[in-house]
């Protein structure tokens, strides 16, 4: 149509397993839960929970592996991976910006990062559209994806799945 929704999934998880003497040999891996999208429109994000979008009863999670990762200049990458969205796997590449470590105040260290990519929904089988009177259709093709997120170092002795069940986001991976 003539405007942008935007949304977030509210539950979701992932790892970074971190090569801090080569960013490029790091991987990357992640998944939300489909059934937790939220545009702050209880109407929309039930029928984008439907089979006409992401059909969350039959796949509930969308996932994301890397592949590979290239140094682009500077903090600035180039990530690679495998997005499945509804059961159907694509090749994806986001450009994502390493905001480096830090030690928190509780201890941890904690490492930024911002990744964008644009993918075509109708590749991941999401062609639901609807004509608009006045001629087009009420949903564009192109779905930028934006993260940013904030992985925190978790120890050898936890075991990373003991965290998702206390309430943080997942192993290693929280949203900021």
């Amino acid at each position: 149509m003539v405007s942008t929704v935007r949304g977030q999934f509210k539950k979701y998880s992932g790892t970074l397993k971190l090569d801090t003497a080569d960013f490029t040999r790091s991987v990357i891996e992640g998944s939300v839960e489909v059934a937790s999208i939220d545009t702050e429109n209880k109407d929309r994000d039930a029928h984008l929970r439907t089979n006409d979008f992401f059909d969350a009863p039959n796949h509930p999670l969308i996932t994301f592996k890397s592949k590979r990762i290239t140094a682009k200049g500077g903090n600035a990458y180039a990530v690679v991976g495998d997005l499945t969205i509804r059961g159907v796997t694509r090749e994806v590449p986001f450009e994502v910006e390493f905001n480096g470590t830090a030690k928190s105040p509780f201890g941890h260290t904690a490492t930024g990062l911002s990744a964008r990519a644009a993918i075509n929904r109708h590749d991941f089988g999401v062609s639901f559209n609807k004509a608009l009177e006045t001629g087009g259709v009420i949903i564009g093709d192109t779905v930028k994806l934006e993260l940013e997120l904030e992985a925190t170092e978790v120890p050898d002795s936890v075991d990373p799945a003991a965290l998702a069940h206390k309430g943080t986001s997942a192993a290693q991976v929280s949203q900021r």
